[in-house]
Formats: structure tokens, C-alpha cells, sequence
């Protein structure tokens, strides 16, 4: 098995599935889309605090639904919006950063391309602080299945790779007053009817019937090392 069979082996499991060879525009959806209100927990219940939260470094959660891996980032600076477009050209103004630096972002764990996602046991997609072998600069978030990279300060806006829009975005309200944050939303293009038709088998194994079910109420989030086993760096 070559390079490329051995990362898409890993990352689909038992799936097989391909996608298509380009995106139908009806996939992109460029208008917020609400879900139910999700509260960052810790792994012990508690609310995440954004002050808690490493500068640039990986965390993971689940948004909209059980199955559907979410980015956090705590960028350490300041995100400005943006304005972007999906695959389909439709053009959407992602609103940047939230916290008392706007520098706290989420983003779709959900490669754009190929739909490579972290699992439990590996993940070939995530933020790098310093660039990858093949990365075009620091602070991206990169996929090591077919390099595409994401630049997360910039709405995850593709900077280089076959992917054809930014990852979706996770749009998080903050509140000053308890430093916690709670995911409400998506906004840009939504791949997850794909995703759970490619899946349907490693989901069915990984998380159950359960898998499409809508996150409600609270996510916990965990650092990427300590959800994922085997972090790929390329």
C-alpha cells in the first residue's frame, strides 16, 4: 500500500467510500445555521475557562452533532473577520475571534478535500504552530493526507492544498463574566451529510447508533494528545 492508500485507510476505517470529484454547490451552505446551544465543558464537567486555554495549541470537541470533530484555538492574538466563500461561491463574513483577545477560534475538524479527520486512534489533520516539511508558514492547520492547509487567524481560508473552501466554522459566543464559552452555530460550507455517508461504518463502530444524534446542552473538550492517540506529523 502506497503513502496516500495507508492515510485514507487510516482515517476512514472501515468506511471505503469515495467522494466525488468536486463539490455539489447544494453542500454549501454560506448562512449561519443554528444548532443547539453546546457549553465548552472540561473533562471533569466543569465549564472551560478561555483563560485556561494554551496559546496554539490543538483542542478538540464535538459540534453539531456526536460524531462531527471541532478545532479550538487559542491563537494568542487577535482574529480579525473575514470575508470568504465556499465551494460553491456563495460569500459569507465569518465574524473572528471571541475572548477578552478575540483570539479564541473553532473550526470543523473536517478536512475539506477528503473529509480526514481526527479519530481516537489517529489524526492526519491538525493545527501545526511551526510549519509542516511541505506547509507554506507557521500557525496553519494542516492535513497531512493531501497538504491541504488552513490558516485558522483567516477564517481557516485555504492558503495551499486541493481544497476547494475554508473548513466550516464553529461560532462560539463568550461570556465575560465566567470566561466560558458556548458553541451556537455553523457558518460557511457544511460538509456532514458527506462525512456521515463516508463514515457510516467506522462512526457505526466508534460512537454507535448515537453518531448523528445533535450535541445538546454541553461538549467537553480535550487537548488533541490526550483525545487522539496518535497525532500524524508530516
Amino acid at each position: 500500500m502506497d503513502r496516500r492508500g495507508f492515510i485514507e485507510s487510516c482515517s476512514a476505517g472501515a468506511a471505503g467510500l469515495t467522494l466525488a470529484a468536486s463539490w455539489p454547490d447544494a453542500w454549501a451552505n454560506a448562512k449561519p445555521r443554528a444548532y443547539a446551544p453546546a457549553l465548552l465543558v472540561t473533562d471533569r464537567g466543569d465549564p472551560l475557562r478561555a483563560a485556561d486555554l494554551k496559546e496554539q495549541a490543538n483542542y478538540v470537541f464535538h459540534y453539531p452533532y456526536l460524531a462531527t470533530p471541532v478545532f479550538l484555538l487559542d491563537l494568542g492574538k487577535a482574529a480579525q473577520p473575514r470575508a470568504l466563500s465556499t465551494a460553491g461561491h456563495e460569500p459569507y463574513n465569518w465574524p473572528g475571534g471571541v475572548g477578552n483577545k478575540r483570539s479564541v477560534v473553532a473550526f470543523s475538524a473536517i478536512c475539506a478535500h477528503q473529509l480526514v479527520f481526527p479519530t481516537r486512534e489517529v489524526s492526519f489533520i491538525s493545527f501545526r504552530k511551526t510549519r509542516a516539511q511541505r506547509g507554506v508558514q507557521d500557525a496553519l492547520i494542516h492535513c497531512c493526507a493531501e497538504h491541504s492547509q488552513y490558516d485558522p487567524a483567516r477564517g481557516a481560508e485555504v492558503l495551499a492544498g486541493p481544497a476547494r473552501q475554508p473548513l466550516c466554522a464553529v461560532l462560539l459566543s463568550y461570556d465575560p463574566r465566567v470566561d466560558s464559552l458556548t458553541a451556537y452555530a455553523t457558518l460557511g460550507g457544511e460538509l456532514f451529510d458527506e462525512f456521515f455517508k463516508k463514515y457510516a461504518a467506522k462512526l457505526s463502530l466508534d460512537v454507535g447508533s448515537k453518531a448523528h444524534d445533535p450535541v445538546n446542552g454541553k461538549t467537553v473538550v480535550y487537548p488533541l494528545e490526550k483525545f487522539c492517540r496518535n497525532p500524524i506529523q508530516c
